[in-house]
């Protein structure tokens, strides 16, 4: 059976990108008849809090999303722990001393997540007690080589992310694990063969490959949709100040919402009311729209404007 889940973090209220992402996920699974898990990343201790949590899933319900299993990423601290200690043994994890003003200073733009980073401390060795007695953040040497991910949208995810982004952080300073490794141990404990999210991942994919190889774990099949984008051009995201579920559910009924978000993503002609499983005869991807849309918040509606590139 086909697994899939959708993956928000808990780092404030859903905002417009994120109910589109979890009603793309949604379909995506429910179409195909797949299992869907929602999972809560909870890990970053300066921006998640429970009250999020808790939030997070009354806000898809509300939208009419239901999930067939439910977990908060930070009850894997066990599975997480192994798989560094697995990467500890292949010789491959290391601590950086590099400042956040010194990777500034050399890295290079790159697309995703962060900036390159250009290997510097690759040799360090780990302190003589282990990897859990680190003060400094752990890296992972990747492998040399081109990685060429399968995205079912076409999308050309190939790179040598050892290269291109560089060794990714998989324990932070503040002894949380990272993104990049905890997405790819709680995939393959969850059993999940479909990845569907935004476009604003797709360049962080080739490096969740490479650590899926040095841990043996299987690879999902990954599809990167649309993203929303504020009117400046970045996308939707908490962080900048995106218009959150409460403002929205005080002014629009869920089959209203539901209809922005399906016009927006190009599943309907118009934003006439309707509710997630009247999306479900028919979807196809094929109908999603791959361009961005660019959202403005009135203070009483949603709008989608032209963009100008």
């Amino acid at each position: 059976m086909q697994v899939s889940r959708f993956a928000p973090s808990t780092t404030g209220r859903a905002h417009p990108g994120t109910l589109l992402a979890g009603l793309l996920a949604w379909l995506d699974a429910r179409a195909r008849g797949a299992r869907l898990l929602l999972r809560l990343e909870d890990l970053d201790p300066e921006r998640c809090r429970p009250e999020w949590s808790v939030r997070m899933r009354e806000d898809l319900a509300w939208l009419g999303l239901d999930f067939d299993a439910d977990e908060e990423q930070h009850d894997a601290g066990a599975r997480h722990a192994a798989a560094l200690d697995r990467l500890a043994a292949l010789g491959v994890l290391y601590p950086c001393a590099c400042s956040r003003s010194l990777l500034r200073a050399e890295s290079d733009a790159a697309l995703g997540r962060g900036a390159r980073y250009t290997n510097r401390c690759r040799g360090r060795p780990l302190p003589a007690a282990g990897w859990r007695t680190a003060s400094e953040p752990l890296r992972v040497a990747l492998p040399s080589g081109r990685i060429a991910p399968r995205d079912e949208g076409g999308r050309d995810l190939a790179q040598d992310p050892a290269e291109r982004m560089g060794d990714p952080i998989v324990r932070r300073r503040d002894g949380a694990v990272a993104y990049q490794l905890a997405v790819v141990v709680d995939d393959a404990a969850s059993g999940v063969t479909r990845v569907v999210r935004g476009h604003d991942l797709a360049a962080s994919t080739a490096t969740q490959v490479a650590l899926q190889r040095l841990l043996g774990l299987p690879e999902p099949v990954y599809r990167h949709h649309l993203l929303l984008l504020e009117e400046r051009g970045e996308k939707l995201a908490k962080l900048h100040g995106a218009v959150g579920a409460d403002a929205l559910r005080s002014v629009y009924a869920a089959s209203a919402l539901t209809g922005f978000l399906a016009h927006a993503a190009g599943l309907r002609p118009e934003a006439a009311p309707l509710l997630p499983a009247a999306l479900l005869r028919g979807f196809d991807w094929a109908r999603v729209a791959r361009e961005d849309r660019v959202v403005r918040w009135t203070g009483s509606a949603l709008e989608l404007i032209p963009r100008h590139d």
